[in-house]
């Protein structure tokens, strides 16, 4: 028995002595073959994991002989667990991991390493409800990302979209019901943003960007893949929000600023269950904010809890919502008379007193939004995957809406103030389902969505009629003289709740309910006909049936519609610089309307064929420098045909057949020249025109939904990486355009808003756990105006500080 003890006891020493130390090695790629930098690969229910580096490379060492189980995981993709068994002290070589991205649910550890370029991030599941890279996307798009922002100490959502290429806010948010969020005029025609991941999500006031993961403003007609229902001719705006993610953390974030502003922000992501990857992230606003005039307010509570949940390496869940309660005063701008020339054709003869706000703080609209998101992902193969959506989107509107309009008839720049009190909410319910496949035909590479889009909207409105109440002039003067009645009036009309009541009590309440619904199927493959060539083609079918007035059955109509879509990308340098071209497709459908003088007789319904709008683009695309030089040049020519307009013969009759065209060149740079720069620039110049319509009032002119012809912005940010200064920054850039028209028609010819050139800049320290940062805005306190068919006055200079906690 002594013996076989010490037989026993040298066998063991003996291989623990002569146990070797063995090491697992690997490269990990996205689903294009390219190398990701900053992949965790870590060894399941261990402390031990390692980082991939520029080539995609890792390896783990000190390993001995068993079964391991490493969860490869990458912000913005799914993560994958792959089975390794060492055996006979034998390394491990492992094939080449491609990770997927997982449609925006980020189930990666937020162990990020330095990412180059922090204004540029071209990886998104949603502009092509594919996995493409933005070389290889035959569409233009900018994005907005969350490090741009926070280097801008942006608290608005309209600050936001200054950093995109040609887009220029037409009007402010109003409140009112039906269309109260703002408008943006993108390549020539206005759009407001009504995408949020890539689904409806609606509001009628303003988007907090506390949730904002990123910005995409896509460029040009989009109905294949979106439908017209939330874009437009120029492109249409996709809000991306924060999602969960593998880890526990947060931060803590104050603003205050000019004018009243203070706004304090909460982020907070944790594990509700690490054994069932169920993670739970909330995102929470408080902002308030007095106007730069005389009165005029907002504040707004937000919050956005979401939820993703992965059941195994093939099913996960997710689910996002965000609810919004909001009160503000509705931005009382200066409506120009559309019919007939005003007494004024600039501002210098308007005599515009900016500072006058028109309004009280007791007339004031609600407006509570809510959007919610549900979204289950299946893969039912390696080339296929399922992704299945359910959206449903709330906004309401109430209180006191007011505006300003010069009818022309009393004297001198004279506009009539009318207020209605806004009952009016608005739902939806989108469903898809996408069938996602990345799979090869005869050694040809094919990526591949078909999808299935069911979208429902349902509005109701119980708003009262507009009521006259009172006169102002740009000057700050005002008088009772009602334009429409013969006598001569000097009636008081003040700004307050009761008396506003008791002018709308002769006013009738409406009753209207309306419903449409949209039935959509659609298809886009891109197929590498070559390592260096590509096409990209795609069909839409549109069924949609509209009821209008629910009481109505006279009003019922339903349209079907084609959509297509084709282009070619040629990369003469694999995946740093390519060629593209695109044709696009976009559409309206158009209510049938009642026509005739009802003087003569009873009016007639007409119906409409639907408004098309097709693009021819083309342009390059470059990522120089291992992602240090992202830029995008291209030029586009739209047409748009069938547009219905008023006929000029008679105001009772509609006519069909006017023709726009909107050609331009838009210009994109997104640099990282050195370690701590990062500069974004953008440059877009737009020549739109009516080119047939047998309205003369409007032939040969520049529609005023264009915008203005250039546009431009421009910011650069730079921390000190070392030395006495490290961690301090400077932050500067300036966003201009080029002189726009507020009226542009042949009976009140011109009125012009001028040029202007905004400059910004900033000043911040940045640790390990906090950021403290000053922004100046408007630093030269240049007096400025937008509009659209408006005068819309913007804000003077406002100094905002900033403190952020990382937790």
């Amino acid at each position: 028995m002594k013996n076989l003890l010490t037989i026993l006891t040298l066998l063991v020493f003996t291989n623990v002595i002569f146990a070797q130390e063995v090491s697992i090695t690997g490269t990990v790629t996205d689903q294009t073959q390219e190398a990701l930098l900053g992949v965790n690969v870590a060894i399941k229910n261990t402390s031990i994991g390692v980082q991939t580096d520029q080539n995609g490379a890792f390896q783990i060492d000190q390993l001995q002989n068993g079964d391991y189980v490493l969860s490869i995981s990458y912000i913005g993709f799914k993560t994958k667990e792959v089975l390794v068994s060492i055996t006979n002290n034998q390394n491990v070589q492992l094939k080449t991991i491609t990770l997927y991205e997982g449609n925006e649910i980020l189930n990666a550890v937020v162990i990020e390493g330095e990412r180059r370029n922090k204004f540029s991030r071209k990886k998104t599941a949603y502009v092509s409800k594919l996995p493409l890279k933005d070389i290889e996307n035959t569409q233009v798009y900018s994005t907005i990302t969350n490090e741009l922002l926070e280097s801008q100490v942006v608290t608005n959502f309209d600050d936001a979209l200054k950093n995109a290429t040609g887009v220029e806010r037409l009007w402010a948010s109003t409140g009112r019901s039906g269309d109260g969020a703002g408008y943006y005029a993108l390549r020539g025609f206005s759009v407001q943003p009504q995408l949020v991941n890539g689904l409806p999500g609606l509001t009628n006031g303003t988007i907090n960007p506390a949730n904002i993961e990123r910005i995409e403003v896509l460029k040009g007609p989009s109905a294949t893949l979106f439908g017209n229902a939330v874009s437009s001719y120029g492109g249409l705006i996709n809000v991306v929000t924060k999602k969960p993610y593998v880890g526990t953390g947060g931060e803590l974030s104050f603003t205050s600023g000019s004018y009243g502003l203070n706004q304090i922000v909460g982020d907070y992501n944790t594990a509700l269950s690490k054994e069932d990857d169920l993670y739970f992230r909330i995102n929470t606003a408080y902002t308030t904010e007095q106007s730069f005039q005389d009165a005029g307010f907002r504040k707004s509570f937000f919050v956005a809890p979401s939820l993703s949940y992965k059941v195994n390496n093939r099913l996960s869940f997710s689910f996002y919502g965000e609810i919004t309660q909001a009160e503000q005063t509705n931005p009382t701008f200066l409506f120009l008379n559309r019919s007939a020339p005003s007494a004024s054709s600039n501002l210098d003869e308007l005599g515009y007193n900016n500072k006058l706000s028109f309004t009280s703080n007791d007339l004031t609209l609600e407006n509570p939004t809510q959007n919610y998101r549900v979204e289950m992902d299946y893969k039912l193969s390696d080339t296929w995957q399922s992704q299945t959506l359910l959206s449903k989107s709330s906004t309401s509107t109430t209180g006191y809406y007011s505006y300003l309009f010069d009818f022309g008839i009393l004297e001198g720049d004279t506009f009539s103030r009318f207020i209605s009190k806004q009952n009016a909410n608005t739902h939806t319910t989108d469903i898809q389902q996408n069938f996602i496949g990345d799979f090869e035909i005869a050694s040809l590479r094919n990526r591949m969505v078909i999808g299935l889009d069911y979208l429902n909207a349902t509005e109701t409105n119980n708003n009262t009629g507009f009521a006259f109440y009172g006169n102002v002039t740009p000057d700050g003067g005002s008088n009772g003289d009602n334009p429409f009645t013969a006598a001569v009036e000097d009636t008081a009309y003040p700004l307050s709740t009761s008396a506003v009541d008791a002018a709308l009590a002769t006013q009738g309440v409406g009753n209207l309910k309306s419903r449409y619904s949209i039935y959509s199927i659609y298809v886009s493959d891109v197929l590498d006909i070559t390592d260096n060539l590509s096409a990209m083609v795609g069909l839409r079918l549109d069924r949609f049936d509209n009821e209008g007035d629910i009481a109505n059955a006279d009003d019922d109509y339903d349209q079907t519609t084609l959509s297509p879509k084709f282009g070619l990308v040629f990369q003469p340098i694999k995946d740093k610089l390519s060629v593209f071209g695109n044709y696009q497709n976009g559409f309206t459908n158009v209510a049938p309307q009642l026509v005739g003088d009802p003087g003569t007789g009873p009016q007639t319904l007409q119906t409409f064929d639907p408004e098309e709008a097709n693009q021819l683009e083309f342009g390059i695309k470059t990522n120089f420098f291992n992602n240090r030089l992202n830029a995008t040049i291209s030029y586009y020519d739209i047409k748009v045909k069938d547009r219905v307009i008023t006929d000029p013969s008679s105001p009772f009759n509609k006519i069909q057949g006017g023709e726009v065209v909107s050609k331009g060149l838009e210009i994109e740079v997104n640099a990282n020249p050195i370690k701590g720069l990062n500069i974004r620039a953008g440059y877009s110049n737009n020549d739109s025109e009516t080119t047939e319509t047998d309205n003369l009032e409007i032939l040969n002119r520049r529609p005023l939904e264009a915008g203005p012809e250039t546009l431009y912005n421009f910011w650069a940010n730079y921390e000190f990486q070392q030395g006495s200064l490290d961690g301090f920054g400077i932050g500067l850039g300036f966003n201009g355009a080029s002189e726009r028209f507020a009226i542009n028609y042949l009976s009140t010819g011109e009125f012009i808003l001028p040029s202007y050139t905004i400059f910004n800049t900033s000043v911040f320290y940045e640790a390990d756990k906090y950021r403290v940062s000053l922004k100046l805005n408007n630093a030269l306190n240049k007096e400025y105006y937008t509009g659209w068919t408006t005068i819309n006055p913007q804000m003077p200079r406002a100094l905002l500080a900033n403190i952020s906690y990382q937790f």
